[in-house]
Parts: C-alpha cells; structure tokens; sequence
C-alpha cells in the first residue's frame, strides 16, 4: 500500500498549539459550544458562498460526486460520492476500511492504545472506562484520520448486530498531528462508541471521534442489525476519526500497516477497500476440514 508522512503544521493551528497565548485562544475554539455556533452558520444558506471557494481551493473533482443541490455548505460537505466509486469487497473473510482516511494501525499492548510521543492513550480513558476494556487487551486498533477534504460519510466494516452505544462528551480539538502529540486528543474529543457483534471479526467496536468545528456526529443507525458496507453516519464540516477496535486474534493484517505506522507514515486507504482478513473465519473453515 501506498503511505505518507504527515504533513507538517504550521499558521493558525501552530499558534494555539505552541504559542502562549494561542494555548489561552485554544480554550475557546476547542469548546463544544464554538463548533455549534459554527456548525449553525454552516447550516444556513448564509454558508453557501463559500462552496465554490472550498471546491476551487482544494482541487476538488466533482464529477466523482452526485449531482445535488446544496442549500448549505454541509450540504455539500456530506456530498454523496458516486456508488460505484467506493464498492465494498465481497469477500466475507475481508476486513473493509469504514471510510475513506489515512490510517495508522496499532497493537493494543496491556492498556495501551498507541503512544505518541508523551502522550499515552489508554482503552479505559478511550472508552470512558465503561468496563469493556479487557474485551480488547491484546487487540488491534485501527485510526482511520479525515482531512476535510475527504469523504465524509462512513460505513459498517462488517455485518453484524449492534449490543449498545455511547455519546461521550467532550472538547473538540482538531485530529491534526500537532494536537496528537500533545494532547490525548481522541480520549478528550467528544466521541459516540458502537460496540456490536460482527459475523467475521466477532465482538468489536467503532468510535466516531469529533474534532475541531465538527458540529455534529450524525449517525444514522444506531440499534438493530447491519450490514457491511451498509452507511452508519456522517461527520459534518471539519476533519475527524473512525476507530475500530477488534479483539485479540480477530484479524491478521500485513506487518507492513505495524512497520508503516511505527515509522510515522500513515497509509491513505478508501471506504469499501480490503486491508485485513479474518482470522476467525479461516479457524472456523480449518476446523471443518
């Protein structure tokens, strides 16, 4: 697979970060009620001028897309690719990416979820220590990062039935690699966890993480059964994460995701696409033989 350093930050983004008094503005911009008021304005039709410029600006083709009326800019923002760009693979045993992102793959060592730098991130302080953390000791944690200029929908990576969902709430840092290193970013965000049975990687969950200027976490399914590469939801304006967590012996991936993320790249992946397989359905067909 192809991967990428991350790109360095710098201007506005470097100043709350590491400047003083940008650190005192950060308060402020992190805050849920500041993305609320920002997601209201792009709600309204007073947000749609600022479309063509997004488009213009990020070399957006939008012939990739449906063809839509917008009457705000998230209504643009949540565009609709066309279906045919992003098939799921059909094999059942394939471990599909839920969204389109730069992915770091990471092994779940005891508690740890994945260190950056002095920054530690731990499953209790992920999933809002709700009891579940044992259930992926051991496992594997798959961080799928959104830029805004990527597809901002997302789909089931499995079928199966959801057990139950949590809104956790919290601040709104931006999910940019400058936030990561110094802050526990995707354990302060505001974050909605689904954990449900899959049919081929068992007990896992998905995790929608909210970051700076995303209004709003919109999942559309929320009980019942599933399907896979069936839509869960959508972001609305900002960059933002999907984490999956699958438990120990679930799924075996290239060692080359590891190597990648341990090096610092991150490996652009779409929704739909194989990146692991599972080892669940090779035991079950092992042991029929």
């Amino acid at each position: 697979m192809e991967k990428q350093r991350p790109v360095p930050d710098g201007g506005a983004l470097k100043f709350l970060y590491e400047n003083a008094f940008g650190r005192i503005l950060l308060k402020a911009f992190s805050a849920p009620w500041v993305s609320k008021a920002v997601g209201a304005y792009m709600n309204s039709g007073l947000s749609k001028p600022i479309i063509k410029k997004f488009i213009r600006k990020n070399g957006i083709d939008m012939t990739l897309f449906e063809d839509e009326a917008y009457s705000c800019f998230n209504d643009f923002f949540v565009r609709r690719i066309k279906p045919e760009l992003r098939p799921v693979d059909p094999d059942p045993a394939s471990l599909v990416c839920p969204c389109d992102g730069l992915l770091s793959v990471y092994r779940l060592n005891g508690d740890t979820v994945m260190p950056v730098k002095q920054s530690r991130y731990t499953l209790a302080s992920l999933l809002g220590d709700d009891g579940k953390t044992a259930e992926f000791s051991g496992g594997t944690a798959l961080v799928f990062r959104l830029c805004p200029t990527h597809y901002h929908r997302y789909c089931f990576f499995d079928s199966g039935k959801i057990v139950s969902s949590r809104y956790i709430k919290g601040k709104l840092h931006t999910v940019r690699p400058i936030a990561l290193e110094k802050y526990p970013v995707f354990c302060e965000n505001c974050r909605e966890i689904t954990y449900m049975q899959t049919s081929s990687f068992g007990f896992a969950a998905q995790i929608e993480v909210g970051a700076m200027l995303v209004g709003k976490i919109a999942n559309k399914v929320t009980s019942g059964a599933f399907s896979r590469g069936q839509e869960k939801g959508m972001f609305l304006y900002g960059g933002s994460t999907v984490i999956v967590l699958l438990r120990k012996d679930a799924a075996e991936f290239d060692e080359g995701l590891f190597a990648s993320t341990a090096d610092g790249f991150e490996i652009p992946v779409v929704q739909g696409m194989r990146i692991g397989a599972s080892k669940i359905l090779a035991r079950r067909v092992a042991e029929k033989v």
